[in-house]
C-alpha cells in the first residue's frame, strides 16, 4: 500500500486557480433543458463515439452535456445531448486511462486513473489537466469509479480494500479509508467498483462486482455493512451506480440491464422493483441521469477492443 497521504505528482492550483474559471466552465456548458426543448427536434437517444475510444465512464452536469472517458489513453470525450455531436474535449496521453469520472458544479472533472493507480482534475471548460494525485503504486489496483459527498471525491480500488478522498476544489491531503466490517476483499477479481452518495449525505454505496453485492460505507469510519437485497440474490456484473432518491439504478454490465433498486430509508435493505433492458445495449458500464433518461456507454468488453471498434452512448427512460 501506498503512503496514506499521497501527494499530487503534479503541482496543485491555488483555490482561486482551480475555481477561477468556474462561473465561465458553466457559461460554456449553459443550454437549455429537456423542458424548453418542446416544439423542437428531439433530442438524439444514440449517438457515436471515436471508433476505438474504449469507453467506460460517463457524466453528467446541470447542463445537457455528457463527459465521456477513454480507456484507450485517458481522454476525454464531450458531446451535446441536444444535437449527439461532440469532441475531445482532453487529448489524454500514452499509458493513461479514463474509467469513471464526475462533474463537480464548480466546472472540475474528477478522473479515475484505472491501472495507473491515479485520480486526475480536469478543467472542463478548456480540456486543461489541473492536478494528478497519486493513490495507489501504479500496478496491481484499479481506479475504478469516482462520486463527489461533502468535500471530497471518493474513489473506489477494485482491486484494494481501500476508498480514497481526494479534496473538492482546494489544496489537502488524500484520506486513505480502508474498508472494514463486512467487507472481505476478494483476490485476482474485481471487488468496489461503482460509488454513490446516501441519502441522507452521510455515506457511500459501494458495489462490489464480485460476487454482486452492495455496501453501505461510513466514510468516518470505513466500516462497510451489507445491504440486504430483495427480490434477487444479488447484483452479479455490478458497474455503475446511479441514485436518485432512495430508488437505485445498479448497471449490470455483461447482463445487459439495469436493475433499479428502493432502499429503505436506514439503508440496509434494497428491493428489486424492476429492470431496464434495451436492445442497443453492448455491455454497458456506467451511467448518469439527465432529466428523466438514463445515459449509458457501451463498453462492448465482449467485443474486440481494436482502434477501428465503433462504439455508442444510448439513452432510456428512467
Amino acid at each position: 500500500m501506498s503512503d496514506p497521504h499521497p501527494r499530487p505528482s503534479l503541482a496543485r492550483p491555488s483555490r482561486r486557480a482551480v475555481l477561477g474559471g468556474s462561473a465561465a466552465a458553466l457559461a460554456v456548458v449553459a443550454g437549455t433543458g429537456p423542458a424548453e426543448a418542446s416544439g423542437k427536434a428531439p433530442w438524439p437517444t444514440e449517438f457515436p463515439l471515436p471508433d476505438g475510444w474504449l469507453p467506460e465512464g460517463i457524466t453528467i452536469g446541470d447542463r445537457p452535456y455528457a463527459y465521456l472517458g477513454s480507456r484507450a489513453n485517458g481522454a476525454v470525450h464531450r458531446t451535446d445531448l441536444r444535437t449527439g455531436r461532440g469532441a475531445v474535449l482532453h487529448e489524454g496521453g500514452t499509458g493513461l486511462a479514463a474509467i469513471g469520472l464526475k462533474l463537480d458544479r464548480d466546472g472540475l472533472l474528477y478522473v479515475a486513473g484505472g491501472g495507473g493507480g491515479t485520480a486526475r482534475i480536469i478543467d472542463a471548460r478548456s480540456g486543461t489537466l489541473l492536478a494528478t494525485h497519486r493513490l495507489t503504486e501504479p500496478s496491481g489496483h484499479f481506479i475504478n469509479d469516482v462520486t463527489l459527498l461533502g468535500d471530497r471525491a471518493w474513489f473506489t480500488d477494485s482491486r484494494g480494500p481501500v476508498l480514497y478522498g481526494v479534496p473538492r476544489g482546494r489544496p489537502g491531503p488524500v484520506r486513505a479509508l480502508p474498508l472494514t466490517g463486512d467487507w472481505t476483499q476478494t483476490p485476482d477479481v474485481n471487488n468496489a467498483n461503482g460509488v454513490v452518495g446516501t441519502p441522507d449525505g452521510r455515506g457511500l454505496i459501494v458495489v462490489k462486482s464480485t460476487p454482486g453485492e452492495l455496501f453501505h460505507v461510513s466514510t468516518r469510519t470505513g466500516v462497510a455493512r451489507r445491504i440486504a437485497l430483495t427480490g434477487a440474490a444479488d447484483v452479479i456484473n455490478g458497474d455503475g451506480l446511479v441514485r436518485v432518491g432512495r430508488t437505485l439504478y445498479v448497471v449490470q454490465n455483461r447482463l445487459n440491464l439495469v436493475s433499479v433498486w428502493a432502499l429503505n430509508a436506514s439503508v440496509t435493505r434494497a428491493t428489486l422493483r424492476r429492470t431496464i433492458t434495451d436492445p442497443r445495449f453492448d455491455v454497458p458500464a456506467t451511467a448518469a441521469r439527465f432529466g428523466d433518461r438514463l445515459y449509458l456507454v457501451n463498453a462492448r468488453f465482449t467485443s474486440p477492443q481494436t482502434p477501428q471498434t465503433t462504439f455508442t452512448a444510448v439513452a432510456v427512460e428512467r
